[in-house]
């Protein structure tokens, strides 16, 4: 789990307009976020249904094969592996990209960056377990262990992604940075 009490915070400047440039870049963190959470919310009722036996394997490769992440996926496992991928990338550019970006236009946000990348390091973690629980539940094993794993996980993403964007919206926002 993440220790969200000792999350450091960015200093705001609400008096610094918000640059073209900067409402893109604001608006795109926030869309591939919410795109984050709409998968998940998917992988989630996936699992709960297996979990409930409201669902066969048949069943659920037939809900997979409609998510938006699935094209050629054919096992939940797989599909699992296709969104830790997604993350995984997804945290890879902001660590590589955004980040240094954030910092050069403003050093003060060092802190905030440097514990976003950490936090990035312990959701990689908990990537590598759910896609070991997932593996194991595709190959005939419990639910148990998924669920947990990809509620631990789940809530780990999740307030990271609301805390990535309380402190980096309004930084993106007025140094114009692009996603």
């Amino acid at each position: 789990m993440l220790d969200e009490a000792g999350r450091p915070r960015a200093a705001r400047q609400p008096d610094v307009p918000v640059t073209a440039a900067g409402r893109v870049g604001q608006r795109t963190l926030v869309a591939i976020h919410d795109h984050l959470r709409g998968e998940l919310g998917r992988l989630r009722e996936a699992v709960a249904e297996v979990a409930a036996g409201g669902a066969d394997p048949a069943a659920a490769r037939s809900l997979i094969n409609r998510m938006t992440m699935r094209q050629n996926y054919w096992s939940l496992g797989a599909f699992c592996a296709a969104y830790c991928r997604v993350v995984t990338m997804h945290h890879l550019i902001e660590d590589e990209r955004l980040f240094p970006d954030v910092r050069a236009g403003d050093p003060g946000l060092g802190p905030v960056l440097d514990r976003l990348a950490q936090e990035h390091e312990v959701i990689a973690g908990m990537l590598t377990d759910l896609d070991a629980a997932l593996v194991a539940l595709v190959a005939g094993s419990g639910t148990a262990e998924v669920r947990g794993r990809l509620a631990t996980f789940a809530d780990a993403l999740e307030s990271h992604l609301a805390y990535e964007e309380s402190e980096l919206l309004e930084p993106i926002g007025r140094l114009g940075v692009p996603i």
